[in-house]
């Protein structure tokens, strides 16, 4: 059984910065990915993409409205994966959620799908909350 659990958000002023981690246990697949998407307020129906990394290969993705503020990364094993976020804004608040698939991070004409419902295994979000 896969298991994810995010930590690390909190409370920040803008322009600070967090590092979220997702522990990962019972991933099996050779060609698997982690990926976040966070939860506005307000907006409980949409999950959007943030950051995608196959944990093969180790290739990330970016979505625009973070691209440049944020790296994600996970350690050798595949078990624990980082995001880091810098340059915070207040539109950034939010529940952060990592998720994880038994594929790498699908892409098309080198475009991250950031799809939360595509993912196979979701994991409890932290709430990042970031002042102006």
């Amino acid at each position: 059984e896969v298991q994810l659990q995010a930590s690390g958000g909190g409370l920040v002023h803008a322009g600070g910065s967090l590092r979220l981690s997702c522990a990962a246990s019972g991933m099996t697949s050779a060609d698997s990915a982690i990926a976040w998407f966070r939860q506005a307020p307000g907006k409980e129906r949409e999950r959007e993409g943030v950051a995608c990394i196959s944990l093969s290969d180790g290739r990330v993705w970016y979505e625009a409205p973070v691209k440049g503020r944020v790296a994600v990364s996970s350690d050798a094993a595949g078990n624990t994966a980082y995001l880091q976020l810098s340059n915070l804004r207040p539109e950034d608040t939010g529940i952060y959620y990592c998720t994880a698939s038994a594929a790498k991070c699908a892409a098309v004409m080198g475009t991250w799908i950031s799809v939360y419902s595509g993912m196979d295994y979701f994991g409890k979000g932290t709430q990042v909350t970031v002042s102006s």
